[in-house]
């Protein structure tokens, strides 16, 4: 059998993966006239970018603040973030030429396609020098003395720091594995307990039996899980319950929680019920109903909570009442979400605690980073991971050129 070779040192960092937070910081180190090296596992850079947005990358959020993020620190990522903001990341795209635009709550999408995203990211490497290896394997992180040994499937690489940015488990169809868990836990590295996130519900046993008909149904909701609530539109799948509210609520979710929904969200359409009953209208409940939700909805609805079907005058106000509270507090009790095959992101990861929040660089061996998803830190919807991985890569790449102050 042949020996793989072991490669001269020749970069002042490698780092693994070639996603979003892993080529931000590349290309800044490597701004800075550092040398610097990517290794994935993948053909090609950010596989993840080009599937993300429905294929147009919602690549930032104009809002982003450390308030929409999940992590057993909450105020980790707030030093990072003060320094790459959303508006930097949008001068880079503005640099590009690459046309974009706001969809809704500080959203920014690509106009055409999200390869104008990994397209910005590879050529700022490319012009930083940095160099790419692609269809390289992680197999082993050692560190000798004041140097780490990676060891690949093409050989051995020797750097004296090394970062991190392979991401979770999430989305396993583009290159996820949780190599870097693995990778972080064999230096003694705590990981916080990971879970599916930004995720569509699924149905327990007998809810899918009630709900599985409304499949293709979508309407307007807020949505509650974990004291957070949303506002968004809530898509009835074959299986369970999808669209950006269910999405955002998966975050706050744990098994065994339930989730509630307030639906016709800008009424209080009990007043309304009652109003109309005092003034005489002798329309029917499921009309109304009607003006307002889904006609498939509206169908099972009465069903299920076996409705009146008389003219309002006729209905009592102990019913009005008590339909009322069921579109104001519907609850559901799903069985789990759907799985890391297609949440887009992955809950938990590599403590905060044992990470610099200024330098992303472990306190535990130094020369050791860590960036992106692979820590604990998951934002909502709409563009705030991607901050996020702008913004640790951009303070790793910092730290690693020895810039910060």
């Amino acid at each position: 059998m042949d020996t793989l070779p072991v490669f001269p040192v020749r970069h002042d960092a490698i780092v693994l993966g070639a996603g979003g937070a892993g080529m931000m910081c590349a290309l800044t180190a490597g701004g800075y006239g550092k040398l610097i090296l990517i290794l994935d596992h993948m053909k090609k850079a950010g596989g993840k970018i080009l599937i993300s947005g429905g294929g147009r990358c919602n690549f930032t959020n104009t809002g982003a603040s450390s308030a929409n993020y999940v992590s057993q620190n909450p105020h980790f990522m707030k030093s990072a973030m003060s320094r790459f903001k959303p508006q930097d990341f949008i001068a880079m795209v503005e640099k590009h030429r690459i046309p974009y635009h706001e969809k809704k709550l500080g959203q920014q999408f690509c106009d055409n396609r999200a390869q104008d995203i990994v397209d910005l990211l590879v050529n700022e490497c490319l012009d930083a020098g940095v160099e790419f290896e692609f269809e390289t394997q992680i197999k082993k992180l050692l560190k000798d003395g004041d140097e780490f040994r990676i060891i690949t499937s093409r050989g051995e690489y020797r750097a004296a720091q090394v970062v991190v940015a392979l991401g979770g488990l999430s989305l396993p169809k583009v290159g996820a594995t949780g190599v870097g868990f693995e990778l972080a836990r064999r230096f003694g590295h705590q990981i916080v307990e990971t879970a599916p996130a930004l995720d569509g519900f699924t149905w327990n046993d007998s809810d899918l039996k009630r709900y599985r008909d409304l499949a293709g149904v979508s309407l307007d909701c807020v949505m509650t899980a974990g004291g957070k609530s949303f506002r968004e539109n809530l898509l009835f799948t074959h299986g369970g319950l999808s669209g950006p509210a269910s999405l955002q609520a998966s975050l706050h979710w744990s098994l065994g929680d339930t989730v509630e929904i307030r639906l016709i969200p800008d009424q209080d359409f009990k007043t309304v019920l009652v109003d109309r009953k005092r003034q005489g209208h002798r329309v029917f409940l499921k009309s109304l109903l009607m003006e307002q939700l889904p006609a498939r909805f509206v169908e099972k609805f009465i069903e299920w909570n076996q409705v009146s079907e008389l003219p309002l005058p006729q209905i009592s106000d102990a019913e009005i009442q008590r339909i009322a509270d069921e579109l104001q507090s519907w609850t559901i009790y799903p069985s789990g979400t759907v799985g890391y095959s297609k949440a887009e992101v992955t809950r938990g990861g590599v403590s905060t605690d044992e990470v610099s929040s200024k330098t992303l660089e472990s306190k535990i061996v130094p020369g050791l980073f860590f960036v992106g998803e692979v820590l604990d830190v998951t934002g909502w919807l709409g563009g705030y991971n991607y901050q996020w991985a702008w913004a640790s890569g951009s303070a790793a790449g910092e730290a690693i050129a020895g810039v910060l102050g």
